[in-house]
């Protein structure tokens, strides 16, 4: 058995330098918004941001964005560029968007990486509105700013 324990210990010792896998790290995908809370009608920014991973990820290059707001409306945005060369193209690590949130509610903004239809990459963030003025149900000013005695 000690032979089979010398050959062994070599193997894996080769194996573990290598990291076993020639694949690239996968970026990883997380999206914010700011601010998670506020008053309707609320205008609210959404980031999503790629860490880690290589510069050159040809996956992530050149993808289009979809954003899912959660009120039943979405934005998308594509990119147009440059045939992929590895070492050279650089994905885009930062991804933007604003928009307004005229009711109360709690709002799931999904956020996707897309090629084609093909979804590469998701995340998710919430964003709460409590109702404001101009809002059903009113706020702290909408009996103060209601029609008295009719």
């Amino acid at each position: 058995m000690a032979p089979m324990r010398i050959l062994a210990l070599p193997l894996m010792l080769a194996l573990a330098l290598s990291g076993g896998d020639d694949k690239p790290k996968r970026p990883k995908l997380t999206v914010k918004a700011s601010p998670a809370m506020a008053i309707s009608p609320a205008r609210v920014v959404a980031s999503a941001d790629l860490t880690g991973g290589p510069d050159d990820f040809e996956e992530f290059y050149c993808v289009g964005v979809e954003w899912d707001w959660g009120d039943d409306t979405r934005s998308n945005n594509s990119a147009d560029c440059e045939p992929y060369e590895p070492g050279k193209s650089q994905i885009k690590r930062r991804f933007t968007a604003e928009h307004v949130y005229r009711t109360a509610g709690d709002y799931r903004i999904q956020f996707r990486l897309k090629k084609q239809s093909k979804s590469l990459a998701a995340a998710t963030t919430s964003v709460k509105v409590r109702p404001g003025i101009g809002d059903s149900g009113g706020g702290a000013f909408a009996d103060a700013a209601a029609p008295k005695g009719r």
